[in-house]
């Protein structure tokens, strides 16, 4: 597995790239993973890995997100044990913290002495980690699709339609505690391929988080946008998101007046 993940970098990449590309195969090892283990019944892939690896977003991730939306046979702590097993057959060294709290469960699944090994660092204590989030009560109104990956391995991914990863993106965007540049990249994204959000799902997201709905539609959308939009500080948005760009002169584009006019 050393040599694999050697292969995914050149020598002439910084090393957060190759860092970045290193983990994306364990990303998809663990998406694999899932889907050999049925998981894709209970669970559906969205956030920003999902554009990454469904749809080409040029941005690397550090996490891997899903909404279960089907809990019959469904264990959290069961679906990390059998990841980290599965993982260890690889060859691969991996530790896993299980955390379940309120409705948000997730775990870390770190990679002791695999940075070292790869010769990404020199320090022993340095891990690669990979955090696993899944929402066990996400809003209603989502909607399914499925997409066949041939990248790496072939199989198949569950996830959230496009309007229903949009919505669930804007409601990061602009109803999280703190300004996360990667949300505001993908966001970009989704304008530029002039996608409608799924507002169903949109309005119920904003509810269940702020206690009321906004009523948000296609009449009134692009002035919510707007007013929004003017609050955020895009300073600290591209700098949160520069070292997972592949091409950094895409940074230019996080600008309120760039992105307002786009709309």
């Amino acid at each position: 597995m050393i040599e694999l993940l050697r292969q995914q970098y050149t020598p002439d990449m910084s090393n957060d790239d190759k860092i970045n590309r290193v983990r994306e195969f364990l990303q998809t090892a663990v998406l694999k993973i899932l889907y050999d283990k049925g998981y894709f019944k209970n669970l559906a892939f969205v956030g920003g890995t999902a554009l990454r690896v469904l749809f080409d977003l040029r941005r690397f991730s550090e996490d891997l997100d899903f909404s279960l939306t089907d809990n019959g046979g469904y264990d959290f702590s069961r679906v990390n044990s059998e990841i980290e097993r599965e993982l260890k057959l690889y060859g691969l060294n991996v530790e896993t913290k299980v955390k379940e709290v309120r409705t948000v469960q997730s775990a870390f699944l770190k990679f002791p002495g695999l940075l070292k090994n790869l010769g990404l660092s020199q320090l022993d204590e340095e891990k690669l980690s990979i955090k696993i989030e899944v929402d066990s009560n996400p809003p209603k109104g989502w909607k399914l699709a499925a997409t066949i990956i041939n990248k790496y391995y072939l199989f198949n991914i569950v996830h959230f339609d496009l309007p229903s990863l949009y919505a669930t993106k804007l409601h990061a965007c602009f109803f999280r505690k703190y300004v996360k540049g990667r949300d505001f990249y993908d966001l970009v994204w989704y304008i530029g391929r002039k996608i409608e959000p799924n507002f169903i799902l949109l309005n119920n997201a904003v509810e269940q988080t702020e206690g009321k709905s906004p009523h948000l539609d296609k009449d009134n959308f692009r002035q919510f946008m707007l007013d929004k939009l003017s609050k955020i500080d895009f300073k600290a948005a591209r700098k949160d998101v520069e070292r997972f760009l592949e091409d950094k002169n895409e940074l230019k584009i996080l600008d309120a007046e760039i992105i307002s006019k786009a709309i």
